[in-house]
């Protein structure tokens, strides 16, 4: 057993369970949920709903929590697919970001059925244990990874003003933690001319295909001077009806990314100058509109990263650690915001690649409900190895208290 002040206080010195008990808690507890676990996997990923949308999702998440004794917070997200709930009333507040958003035709190519049931099946086993270490337990629904943000929304919202550490794992090929993410924006653009006969009278007529090459020829060629790791995607989603009509409209989606935010609003400024450029030349008018939230880089803490690798070699893992980007994530955004950790979990896909139907065949195979409970317990047993650490606890508290 292990004895002390479980917040740096003496007068609040608590006889703490051992580490290997506190696992073994987290284990039993795990093995009692697992067909509700893995059934909620299942069911998320036989029936794909996109971001948004994930009206079905959020009640099978919320069906298992209640059950569990979880109840929904007085106040709930504004977003009509996320939610809050918590079970306990520690001082430490444990956050478990829930994902559950899929992909246009290809549904859950990107695992996010084993994001859910992993997060949840993490918040199940620390319910066990919640009294005894002194935390709250914090489920958050985030909805529309994929597409607008919605961490981002709840950050906004103040549903992380109270959460002491942030955590979830994500699908993969292979074990990594502690890898970072790139900062992403995306625009939806609009260039608007005049149309015209295109042989009769094509001198009357303002070409908003015009703008958009133009755009597109000064993007490319700023490529050279972006800083390093910078990657601009641009598709022409409307170009003109008609050959012989001059195009009076042309819409564009425009990807950004780079190594973090601050990188980021510098290729922004660019683009924009480039996409203004075409207004100009072609005397379009240009309209700009964010779609969804920027995403920040994910940086993950060392404390809880080292505690989750730990926990998934005792469960027969060999997770890599690397600090390589991977894609992008609002996680990140919460990442900014309080200690946090994203891991990839692995199963056997056959080589296939995220956001590809292949991927998402293997989401309910032996190996990605092995994924999801081995993730759960390393979730669970990280923010456990935080909340008996008495310096991390203080560390922890001590900025939620600010």
């Amino acid at each position: 057993m292990m004895t002390g002040p479980i917040n740096g206080s003496p007068s609040s010195a608590v006889v703490l369970p051992a580490r290997d008990d506190i696992r073994a808690i987290l284990d039993s507890h795990l093995q009692r949920w697992k067909p509700e676990i893995l059934d909620l996997s299942h069911s998320i990923h036989a029936d794909p709903e996109l971001g948004g949308e994930e009206f079905r999702a959020v009640k099978r998440v919320q069906r298992v929590l209640r059950k569990a004794g979880f109840t929904l917070d007085e106040k709930q997200p504004s977003q009509s697919t996320a939610f809050s709930a918590r079970f306990g009333s520690g001082e430490l507040v444990v956050a478990l970001c829930v994902e559950y958003d899929a992909l246009p035709a290809i549904g859950h190519a990107c695992g996010h059925n084993i994001n859910a049931a992993s997060a949840v099946g993490a918040a199940l086993a620390l319910a066990a244990v919640a009294g005894q270490l002194d935390i709250t337990v914090k489920v958050l629904g985030t909805p529309a990874e994929e597409t607008t943000g919605g961490k981002v929304d709840l950050i906004d919202e103040g549903f992380f003003d109270d959460v002491s550490l942030a955590m979830m794992a994500h699908a993969a090929a292979t074990d990594v933690v502690g890898g970072s993410s790139l900062a992403m924006g995306m625009w939806d653009v609009l260039f608007e001319g005049r149309p015209a006969h295109a042989a009769a009278a094509p001198a009357e007529g303002v070409n908003a295909l015009d703008a958009m090459v133009i755009a597109q020829t000064a993007i490319a060629l700023a490529r050279q001077q972006l800083p390093a790791g910078s990657i601009v995607s641009l598709i022409v989603t409307e170009g003109g009806s008609a050959v012989n009509v001059i195009p009076e409209r042309a819409r564009a989606n425009v990807e950004m990314r780079a190594p973090n935010i601050r990188i980021l609003k510098t290729i922004q400024d660019k683009v924009r100058r480039c996409l203004e450029g075409g207004a100009h030349a072609s005397g379009c008018t240009l309209q700009v509109t964010p779609s969804g939230n920027s995403y920040a880089e994910l940086r993950q803490d060392a404390f809880l990263s080292q505690a989750y690798r730990d926990a998934m070699t005792a469960r027969g893992r060999d997770v890599a650690c690397s600090t390589d980007p991977v894609a992008s994530t609002d996680m990140g955004n919460v990442s900014q915001l309080v200690p946090s950790i994203h891991p990839m979990v692995g199963y056997d896909v056959r080589g296939a690649a995220h956001h590809t139907a292949e991927f998402a065949s293997f989401g309910a195979s032996a190996g990605a409900d092995q994924a999801v409970l081995d993730a759960a317990f390393g979730l669970a047993a990280a923010a456990c190895a935080a909340a008996v650490n008495p310096a991390y606890r203080e560390r922890l508290l001590r900025k939620t208290r600010t």
